[in-house]
């Protein structure tokens, strides 16, 4: 049990370091682009190379890990997000914003990759809900404490954006420290193409869609929208902050809900409601802060369960096996949303103004839950009492849905097996390997070819084997 402790407070102050640094940095990111006055359609090319990047970085950095170590791997890809955020107030050229966008991505999915993959190698059947749980908690409130840095300084100078690098390269220490051997990131056979997935479960696939619409439009761009209508860098932070906190104190009553009603009647139901508080975000942008704030924790908390409750329809299709190549597929269509979404958002908001970001995202969650409508009147809805267990997913990269408890594929590794052991004694041979035990043991012999004596616990030596021609 205490090595147990030991390994979950070491990834979870990584990966909380990492959270805070990389919230932090994109909502920075933001302001300082709205100070120098560059126009909303370049910010969302700027920023969405983000969501490209780490789309990029899920599905390919995993080599890397598998080839260098997860300390290795964990300990460049922090250095190099750590630079690429302390590149920004050099440069004042959106080409290299856009470059420098796409690597923050691709390494943070690679750092995710590696934290998530060590999750998968402490949880075990008994406490794989609780990890899974604790992973949500720790993921939305570090976010949500990475917004409550944005007042401290100046976007435009150097401070805040070295503190992002600070906690992003922080996060190296814990995991660092950590005695805990590198776990596997196992090679997945299992693969299903993102048409199969449509095919299987299409509600599933087009809500993970929407969700990237929306989250990677409202990461990218409410910064933005907030500074454009008048919000000061203090207010920002608390905007930004309470949001991401509602999106957790959202997501546990509307999973309970989800367990007790048929999904997609509820999936319609939220889309309906998430529609309604965008329209009232675009409406009150000249109200007082408090009205504003509320509208938005609402928008926020609603829509930010979209993609779980999309990832427990697909789920409610699949058997334990096919959980993973889904949730990649899920990931992928995520992805491509939060690619098009800021994309779309950004030219509405050059062309119409700040408000026409909400009325954006208001009409994508509608468009969606007419899907849902149409979709169920051709296939009715699965019953209560066969779906499987909801359960609270973020949008991120494929190592976390193996220890996700609806899949029972999950191998069980005791905790003991994970740490390194320091023997009490070296024997000859074990300095290293480039000699093996056996070779070494004959080295220690007289060169007159005189055997060593056997210790009393030692076996016979065996004959020895015959020797074989060629190298």
């Amino acid at each position: 049990m205490r090595l147990l402790v030991i390994s979950l407070l070491a990834l979870f102050a990584s990966l909380s370091l990492l959270i805070i640094g990389n919230s932090f940095l994109i909502t920075l990111l933001g302001l300082r682009f709205s100070l120098l006055g560059i126009e909303p359609s370049t910010i969302g090319m700027v920023m969405v190379c983000y969501s490209a990047g780490f789309v990029i970085g899920s599905l390919y950095a995993d080599r890397i890990v598998r080839r260098v170590g997860h300390i290795r791997a964990f300990a460049v890809f922090a250095a190099v997000a750590a630079m690429a955020a302390l590149i920004y107030p050099m440069t004042y050229n959106v080409w290299y914003w856009g470059i420098l966008r796409g690597v923050g991505g691709l390494t943070i999915a690679a750092l995710f990759i590696t934290i998530e993959s060590w999750f998968s190698a402490v949880a075990t059947n008994k406490n794989r809900s609780t990890i899974f749980s604790l992973y949500q908690i720790a993921a939305y409130s570090a976010a949500a404490l990475g917004q409550l840095l944005i007042g401290n300084g100046n976007p435009i100078n150097y401070a805040l954006f070295s503190l992002a690098a600070l906690f992003i390269i922080a996060g190296i220490i814990p995991l660092s420290l950590s005695r805990m051997k590198s776990p596997e990131i196992s090679e997945h056979t299992d693969s299903m193409s993102l048409l199969q997935l449509v095919q299987l479960a299409p509600i599933g696939v087009m809500a993970a869609f929407t969700s990237g619409i929306f989250l990677g439009s409202f990461y990218a761009l409410v910064p933005l929208f907030a500074s454009l209508t008048g919000l000061e860098n203090n207010e920002i932070s608390i905007y930004m902050f309470a949001s991401i906190l509602a999106a957790m104190l959202f997501a546990w009553p509307i999973g309970w809900v989800c367990d007790r009603a048929k999904r997609s009647n509820v999936l319609l139901f939220i889309l309906v409601l998430g529609a309604g508080a965008c329209a009232a975000n675009a409406l009150v942008v000249d109200m007082e802060f408090g009205l504003r704030l509320l509208a938005l924790c609402v928008c926020m908390g609603l829509a930010s369960t979209i993609y779980s409750i999309g990832v427990a329809i697909t789920n409610d299709m699949m058997d334990s096996s096919q959980i993973i190549a889904a949730s990649s597929g899920l990931m992928l269509s995520y992805g491509v949303g939060s690619v098009v979404g800021p994309l779309v958002s950004s030219s509405l908001m050059e062309y119409s103004g700040p408000e026409a970001l909400f009325q954006t995202l208001a009409s994508a969650l509608v468009l969606m839950a007419a899907y849902t409508l149409y979709r169920q009147r051709r296939v009715p809805p699965m019953p209560v009492e066969a779906q499987e267990q909801f359960v609270p997913a973020i949008p991120d990269v494929n190592a976390l849905p193996d220890i996700d408890p609806r899949n029972e594929e999950f191998v069980d590794t005791p905790i003991e097996e994970l740490f390194h052991r320091t023997p009490d004694t070296v024997d000859s041979g074990d300095e290293g390997e480039l000699m093996g035990k056996a070779d070494a043991e004959s080295a220690i012999a007289s060169p007159e070819g005189n055997e060593a004596a056997p210790s009393a616990d030692q076996p016979e030596p065996e004959e020895p084997a015959p020797p074989r021609s060629g190298n």
